[in-house]
């Protein structure tokens, strides 16, 4: 069963997200990121340029498939989740449920801002996966930094 994990009061996502792919990518993990177009683009051009010393190999979905089975990160939109070859990791930037299939993953992230409409829309899905007995766990960002 996939594990859930919530990252709460994530303050900015661009570098956030571009850390946790780099831990993910050191511990060999496979990952799939989901979110809206226009905030992968922006995530594709981050992970360019957040470490000068550090390359984090990743593509957009729409790469040529050898490319996207190469690359440890895939950059997908929701409605593209199926271009992704990879089930390990799912990191999940969005308000609503992550798509249909999420269930493959073995480990499932859900990034909450510290935005009150975001923080609301993540405890509707907290619940949908509690009530359907996913295992989880919460991650307080803002606590970690303390």
């Amino acid at each position: 069963m996939t594990e859930v994990a919530f990252h709460f009061n994530v303050p900015q996502f661009l570098p956030y997200a571009c850390r946790l792919l780099r831990k993910a990518t050191q511990a060999k993990a496979q990952v799939t990121v989901v979110a809206s177009e226009s905030e992968l683009k922006g995530l594709d051009t981050q992970l360019w340029s957040f470490d000068p010393g550090l390359f984090l190999p990743h593509c957009l979905w729409d790469a040529p498939e050898h490319v996207r089975s190469r690359s440890p990160i895939v950059l997908t939109p929701a409605s593209a989740l199926s271009a992704s070859p990879h089930r390990d990791v799912m990191v999940h930037w969005g308000t609503g449920m992550p798509p249909a299939g999420f269930e493959s993953f073995a480990r499932l992230i859900e990034l909450v801002s510290t935005d009150e409409a975001d923080r609301v829309n993540a405890r509707g899905r907290w619940k949908h996966y509690a009530d359907r007995g996913y295992p989880m766990t919460r991650y307080d960002v803002s606590a970690a930094k303390s």
